[in-house]
């Protein structure tokens, strides 16, 4: 009697189906064609991108293209959420959901018209802007740039750089003294000497200075001056450099030049040089791409007299390409130091005089914002210079308002564009990524690996095939790197660059693009304003007097530093459907905000240094999560939900506590198999003490994208079977295993050790040395901790190839250690922790030839300073913790005697104690320390 109901329902229900399915089709003709109509944009985009700093395309046409292209965006966006919202995977759910389906009936049919209406808009664009972007295209595919419509300015700045007078200059007598050194002396064969920095660094004044020195006008018998415009043609300046070799050896030049081919007109100036085989210098200024020098190089022959070419230049890759075909140094300019700034400021400023004693602070302010920039001091001071001495309001305004000044004061225009030919001059990839920078505090240093994740996440990393999206980011920031727009600000011990931060000024330039592009805002104490289409919000420690209410749907990300627990719950409950990133790191957070779960386009979720305990299950409804950053929280277990996130591809859960000798990590414990994750990079640092580490360990070799794998607490038991995971990890680049102080570690059982490992970190007993690590020719980092070897593994760890850094605290009871000649031949750091039988050692003239950094610690039987260590000249810094008093005293300058003449050439020579709870340490003052100049890293 049931059946005809059923029966009926069942058919209801299957024509439901048909209607549905047939809906879904036609909206996935409509996703597809507004993804052709996205690429469409992208393209019109580009070239947009490149005329908008001329005059054939206002910024207001620009606006309504980015405008579109974020309609299509969000058009696309809200789709995949609708979909993803009411997919199901049978009846049951089907029959769950049915109403949720009729329900969003119109949303469905308001998306789909929206996709029409684009499509429609699109091609009108496209027709519209077909005869301003395609001729503009032509001219770009011929060698022309946006930057040739402020080449004037250009000119400009580079004839002042030229007409300066060495009276006006500060700072430049040492490095000029450098250059001309190496003009005159060295080898016969052609050398290039590039001067790489940002602008205005003084790269054009410093060479116009060598280029004019006696010396060096009697050195050379044919001088050229080449400058390079952003809008520079091969032939011309072909041209200029023969008529000016020509002039030097009072020769005419052969007529017809004028419609020569650049081929031709390289012949004529090797021929030229080789005839005359006199000793040259070429001056390239200003070169800006790799085939600006492409162009010209093989017109300089190898007379070999010690002839020279130097060029100027932004870009680090540009130099260091050079100096890899041709022998030669590059030479890197350094910024202004304190004392020089302030010359040249109180020069530029109150024309020579000193500083008025009731503006000195402020002073000191504003030129901290020029960090030893030259064009910058000149420029705020060129402002300052007109201010009236009694008005330190006037003064305070200035430093308050650098940004504005910049944007509105004539004095500053020139500096303003000068800094932005750099960006201008970026390709179309990295200008985002630039622009990206802005979303940080002023004066906030970048970690590397939280741009990389955060530049994935927000989609701003093309593909590129047989690369992970992380690797292209990485090669992104190298080239930001190379192109002097940001600098390195703290680097790991083995070399790899750990912080980034830029200098103030590019920071405005950045934050004002961004502004004018809307491509990110900025809430703080002078913007509390942002538009309703902003797709990246920045909440700086401010938001209470911000504008309410403002619709925030169409945000993709959201950063907040420094602000209240009820402002963040304000803001996230503000219907952000559509976020892709949430970066909250150092929030006042206790629990898991649970307006996250309903964010199902997350991509990256970071609540870093919050203190966090719980992770809710809720998790697993985050489907498209890529980067979960809970390191330093104080959560220990993740939900089985965890392994739902397919996507994954980093997951940071620890943190760690360093008293003293105690260095705590604390890491996690998952309920689910971790194996699901196939995707994930970064495994960091999960805990394998319970009953169900074998399963865990099982599962980790599943996951064959990892890159780092850190693992706390492993039992001896399961040596053997995290050796057959970890030779299935063949990417594998950093690997920390430690067990207990009193547990034993077997990993002898790695017969095929993933290649590509660069650091590895073993803490626990091991009876012998595991085999395998001598076979890591890419090994850079190695860590030894509580090992009690049996054998001594110096024999096979000073001929590690790439060695730079090695750590070891109690790996063998060493009496008497010893350094062979040729030994660790690239090693930088070394730390020796812990040797309590340790009662001597030796350095043999030839070992460690690149140690810089030498850390003895708590070995109490040594009381004599390292025999040979006055072998180890590049050595900087000598650290001595917790030693002898025997030891100490050989190190102090007043006695001077022999001991301490073997430390006399370390800069930074330290000793200390631990005492009451904390470090009492104490410097030597050694003859090299006052000329001394370490890089940051070290101090």
């Amino acid at each position: 009697m049931a059946v005809a109901p059923l029966t009926y329902f069942a058919t209801k229900a299957m024509n439901f189906v048909e209607n549905e399915v047939l809906k879904v089709r036609d909206g996935w003709q409509e996703v597809n064609a507004v993804k052709e109509d996205s690429d469409r944009i992208k393209a019109i985009i580009r070239d947009a991108d490149l005329l908008e700093e001329g005059s054939q395309f206002t910024k207001e046409s620009v606006r309504k293209l980015r405008n579109l292209a974020d309609d299509i965006e969000d058009a696309l966006d809200e789709y995949k959420l609708l979909k993803a919202q009411h997919q199901g995977h049978g009846l049951l759910e089907f029959l769950q959901k049915s109403h949720s389906y009729v329900k969003n009936w119109k949303a469905w049919r308001r998306i789909t018209l929206r996709m029409r209406d684009i499509s429609v808009k699109v091609n009108t664009i496209c027709e519209e802007h077909q005869k301003v972007c395609y001729p503009f295209k032509q001219d770009a595919d011929q060698g022309l740039s946006s930057t040739s419509t402020i080449s004037s300015t250009w000119h400009d700045q580079c004839g002042d750089a030229l007409l300066l007078e060495k009276a006006d200059l500060v700072g430049i007598e040492e490095p000029q003294e450098q250059l001309v050194k190496r003009l005159v002396k060295g080898p016969l064969e052609k050398e290039i000497i590039p001067v790489v920095g940002m602008g205005g660094s003084g790269k054009t004044t410093l060479i116009k200075q060598v280029f004019d020195d006696p010396a060096v006008k009697k050195h050379f018998t044919i001088c050229a001056w080449v400058t390079l415009s952003p809008s520079w043609r091969t032939e011309e300046v072909l041209r200029d450099m023969l008529q000016q070799i020509a002039s030097s050896v009072m020769e005419s030049v052969p007529s017809g030049t004028d419609t020569s081919s650049t081929d031709f007109l390289k012949m004529m100036i090797k021929g030229l040089l080789q005839r005359r085989r006199s000793r040259y210098l070429i001056i390239l200024d200003d070169v800006w791409r790799v085939d600006e020098w492409d162009a010209v190089k093989y017109a300089f022959p190898n007379n070999k007299n010690g002839s020279r070419i130097m060029m100027t230049t932004r870009d680090v890759k540009i130099a260091s390409s050079s100096c890899k075909e041709f022998a030669g140094e590059v030479y890197y300019m350094k910024p202004l130091r304190a004392e020089q700034s302030w010359k040249l400021f109180c020069m530029k400023t109150f024309k020579g005089d000193s500083c008025p004693s009731n503006l000195k602070e402020i002073c000191e302010y504003i030129l901290q914002k020029c960090e030893g920039l030259p064009l910058a001091i000149v420029a705020v001071s060129g402002i300052l210079a007109t201010k009236d001495n009694d008005r330190i309001d006037e003064w305070h305004l200035v430093h308050q308002s650098i940004r504005s000044e910049i944007d509105g004061n004539d004095r500053l225009k020139n500096l303003k564009k000068v800094l932005s030919l750099s960006f201008n001059a970026l390709p179309y990839h990295l200008k985002p990524c630039f622009l990206h920078l802005s979303v940080f505090p002023r004066d906030q240093q970048f970690e590397h690996m939280r741009l990389i994740r955060l530049w994935v996440a927000e989609g701003l990393v093309e593909t590129k095939e047989g690369k992970t999206p992380e690797e292209v980011a990485e090669e992104y920031l190298k080239d930001l790197l190379s192109r002097s727009l940001i600098q390195v600000a703290e680097l790991t011990s083995d070399g790899r660059v750990k912080m980034y931060r830029v200098h103030d000024l590019l920071w405005e330039i950045s934050s004002t693009k961004s502004e004018d592009r809307n491509f990110a805002a900025v809430v703080d104490e002078q913007h509390q304003m942002w538009t309703g289409r902003v797709r990246r919000l920045s909440v700086h420690k401010i938001l209470e007097s911000a504008q309410k209410n403002e619709p925030l749907w169409q945000l993709r990300s959201l950063f907040m530093f420094g602000v209240s627990k009820s402002s963040i719950n304000r803001v996230l409950s503000s219907g952000l459907k559509l976020l892709r990133v949430l970066d909250l790191q150092g929030a006042p957070l206790k629990k898991f905000p649970t307006q996250v779960i309903d964010l199902h386009l997350l991509r990256y979720l970071n609540l870093r240094c919050t203190k966090l305990q719980t992770l809710p299950s809720s998790i697993g409804m985050l489907q498209n999560l890529e980067t979960l950053d809970l390191k330093h929280t104080f959560i220990t277990v993740l939900p089985a939900e965890i392994t739902k996130l397919h996507r994954l591809r980093h997951l940071l859960v620890y943190r760690y506590e360093n008293i003293a000798y105690s260095h705590s990590k604390y890491g996690f414990k998952t309920l689910g198999e971790i194996g699901a994750l196939q995707c994930l990079q970064k495994l960091c640092y999960i805990e394998a003490d319970d009953e169900k580490s074998s399963i865990l360990i099982r599962e980790i070799g599943k996951l064959i994208q990892l890159r780092r794998l850190c693992i706390l607490k492993l039992q001896k038991a399961e040596g053997r079977k995290l050796c057959l995971s970890i030779a299935k990890l063949t990417n594998l680049r950093a690997l920390s295993v430690s067990s207990f102080e009193d547990t034993e570690i077997d990993l002898q059982n790695l017969f095929s050790p993933p290649q590509l490992l660069q650091r590895v970190f073993l803490k626990g007993k091991l009876q012998a040395l595991p085999h395998w690590i001598a076979n890591l020719h890419n090994l850079a980092k190695l860590k030894l901790k509580w090992s009690h070897l049996k054998e001594d593994p110096m024999f096979i760890l000073q001929s590690l190839p790439n060695l730079i850094h090695l750590e070891l605290l109690q790996a063998y009871d060493w009496q008497k250690l010893c350094f062979k000649a040729k030994g660790f031949k690239k090693l930088k750091v070394l730390g020796l922790d812990f040797f309590e039988e340790l009662t001597f050692i030796q350095v043999e003239e030839g070992a460690m030839p690149c140690l810089e950094k030498w850390s003895i610690q708590r070995c109490k039987c040594l009381k004599n300073i390292p025999s040979g260590i006055e072998y180890l000249s590049k050595l900087k810094v000598l650290e001595l913790f917790d030693m002898p008093d025997e030891l100490i005293e050989e190190l102090k300058p007043e006695e001077q005697d022999e001991e301490y003449g073997k430390v006399a050439h370390i800069p930074e020579l330290s000793y200390g104690y631990w005492r009451n709870g904390a470090w009492d340490v104490k410097s030597v003052e050694t003859a090299a320390k006052k000329r001394s100049n370490l890089p940051p890293c070290w101090k």
